[in-house]
């Protein structure tokens, strides 16, 4: 954010912005529509915001979440073509979450809109086209909603195509990643956990058939519930005689065990 600031083209949000506590809520809004020359009412915006009930209410009396999204509604009087919001729902409560997606899916039909955010939830109910930053890049997200995907999914079984994507679900989301993203797979409490940039995604499918698909890429078995993308591997670590495990080279501090089975395998496969 700090980089676009001196772009005039860019609108900033920063996550917790003051705001004028002493104003009511329908003062600050009369307030906003002078200084931006809107030809519209206090009243009518009242309305669109769900804000009536508040309207005689001071700033500094609503609720923490209200009082979040009543600052938040700053875009809408914005000029600007492009909108930048950081982290913009992780205040709010459900209901005001609600009104602000309501709302900014009225400004995108006009304007840009970037959110910041390190929470994949607020990333999926805020749009379609989901960027992932990491240490090397940004990494988009296949991201489609379930019955989308399931008639897709039937349409290649007719057409016989192998995919290579592995499929994973996030609330009512499939989130689909090349094999080269993931970082290991575990199985835990009878759920299978794909581990890709720090955060895990539930996949349907079991260890063993991931293990299949996933063998061509570089994935190894390293434990009965864990299979690990080799490439990834930095470092065997030898704990006793018999204990193992592998340090990955992820940005995050990820070890995954090794079983004593597998650590000859393993050494025949990196040339040890």
């Amino acid at each position: 954010m700090n980089q676009l600031v001196k772009y005039s083209q860019y609108y900033l949000l920063r996550a917790q912005q003051n705001e004028y506590m002493r104003l009511t809520v329908e003062e600050l809004l009369t307030f906003l529509i002078k200084i931006t020359d809107r030809s519209v009412r206090a009243a009518s915006l009242l309305d669109y915001f769900a804000l009536k009930e508040e309207r005689k209410v001071k700033i500094k009396n609503l609720s923490s979440s209200k009082r979040m999204y009543v600052t938040l509604l700053r875009v809408y009087f914005a000029h600007q073509p492009i909108l930048v919001l950081e982290e913009p729902y992780f205040y709010l409560e459900e209901q005001d979450r609600r009104h602000l997606k309501r709302i900014l899916d009225d400004l995108a039909k006009e304007k840009q809109i970037l959110i910041l955010t390190s929470n994949l939830e607020d990333a999926i109910i805020s749009c379609d086209e989901i960027y992932r930053l990491n240490e090397l890049g940004f990494h988009p997200l296949d991201i489609r909603d379930s019955e989308e995907d399931k008639q897709e999914a039937q349409e290649q079984d007719r057409d016989n195509i192998t995919l290579h994507k592995i499929y994973t679900k996030k609330n009512d989301k499939v989130i689909l990643f090349n094999p080269p993203e993931i970082d290991f797979i575990e199985s835990m409490d009878g759920a299978i956990l794909v581990h890709v940039g720090g955060e895990h995604y539930h996949c349907a499918l079991t260890l063993t058939e991931l293990e299949q698909r996933l063998l061509s890429f570089g994935f190894f078995r390293c434990h009965r519930s864990y299979i690990v993308n080799l490439q990834k591997v930095r470092e065997i670590i030898t704990w006793t005689k018999n204990s193992y495990s592998l340090r990955l080279n992820t940005g995050k501090d990820a070890v995954v065990p090794l079983s004593r089975s597998k650590l000859q395998e393993l050494k025949s496969l990196l040339h040890l």
